[in-house]
């Protein structure tokens, strides 16, 4: 079964990362004049499309992961019908 990546939770908050990333000119006209439109910070805007393209990342990189591992038959899979019918729901 996939599953994203679970970390650790400390009583204590790490520290925020800090990182320089160098952008294509036109990116960074398009994302200045987003953020100006809107009123929201660059920084926010990196944030979210880091985040969703973490999970677009990780459903495709641990997918293919997990579909090595069933081709190798260190996993297995489910029909769908199957699982409904676990589930109680009809087919």
């Amino acid at each position: 079964m996939i599953s994203h990546q679970s970390y650790p939770e400390t009583t204590t908050p790490a520290p925020p990362m800090s990182t320089t990333i160098q952008l294509d000119p036109n990116i960074d006209a398009r994302l200045e004049a987003l953020a100006r439109a809107t009123g929201r910070s660059k920084e926010f805007y990196l944030k979210e499309l880091i985040l969703q393209g973490m999970e677009d990342l990780e459903d495709a990189y641990l997918g293919a992961l997990e579909a090595d591992r069933v081709r190798r038959g260190e996993s297995s899979t489910r029909s769908l019908d199957a699982v409904m019918q676990d589930l109680g729901l009809d087919c």
